[in-house]
């Protein structure tokens, strides 16, 4: 491994605040995937600059790691995928159709997942969801319930969608997202990811979506709303005005807004 390689993983583990033991595990998978979501946001932010957004790790480093932003899932996985392969873990990508909050079958398929064999074992692996995903890895084994403290996760086969991610609430199995075992390259990725910078029906290029998982529950912005979710419930505010809105995503988020916007 390079030095330069080994010196960007070290800033990488030092931006997510992972301190563990790197020893390819499937508690240390886990574990990088808790502190990734706890600490870089899910954002689309320079789509709503109009930065044509760039899917190379390197690009993606120096985005996230160097100038301590965000992505979406094609981004965030992205790198998290690269991160893995460089610390030895076999990882395989995918492509899903998101189901969560949709009446009908979802038009395409624009998600970013990821297969990760950790001790002979396959897990999914995903830390580019803006709601409530899995903390942490999620083993490859049909029907298994994967209690994650108050959550609850399972992964069921479907003979139409292939693997469905299913989590338990208001008393039943919903799924999230589905997909197949079709690896998919980079390239793959970049009419997915242009679709949702550019199309008309897109809703990441219409208002601010950025968000962050925390121990206590969750960090939110919708359009203008911040909201703060927490054992106690949900408290919300409004910015009223664009410096305001600057200062609230700096404070919760760790974004400089007008470093995006230049």
């Amino acid at each position: 491994m390079h030095t330069n390689t080994k010196n960007q993983i070290q800033s990488y583990l030092a931006r997510i605040g992972f301190q563990g033991e790197l020893d390819g595990s499937a508690k240390t998978l886990a574990d990088l995937q808790e502190r990734h979501l706890y600490t870089v946001p899910y954002e689309n932010l320079d789509i709503l600059a109009h930065k044509p957004l760039s899917l190379d790790p390197q690009d993606l480093y120096q985005k996230i790691v160097i100038q301590q932003r965000g992505g979406y899932c094609f981004e965030l996985n992205a790198l998290f995928g690269w991160l893995l392969r460089e610390l030895g873990y076999k990882v395989t990508d995918f492509v899903a159709r998101f189901w969560r909050d949709t009446a009908d079958l979802p038009p395409k398929r624009r998600h970013h997942v990821l297969k990760v064999e950790a001790e002979g074992v396959n897990y999914l692996c995903d830390v580019g969801v803006g709601g409530m995903v899995p903390l942490r890895a999620v083993a490859f084994i049909e029907g298994l319930e994967q209690q994650q403290g108050d959550e609850c996760y399972k992964l069921e086969k479907d003979s139409d969608y292939g693997w469905s991610l299913c989590e338990h609430k208001n008393n039943g199995w919903h799924r999230i997202y589905t997909f197949t075992e079709e690896r998919q390259l980079p390239k793959d990725y970049l009419f997915a990811s242009f679709w949702c910078e550019q199309a008309p029906d897109s809703i990441f290029n219409k208002y601010p979506i950025v968000a962050k998982r925390t121990p206590e529950g969750r960090l939110t912005v919708a359009n203008q709303e911040f909201r703060i979710f927490n054992a106690e419930g949900v408290s919300t505010f409004t910015p009223q005005s664009p410096e305001a809105f600057d200062a609230a995503l700096l404070s919760y988020f760790g974004i400089n807004l007008r470093k995006v916007i230049g």
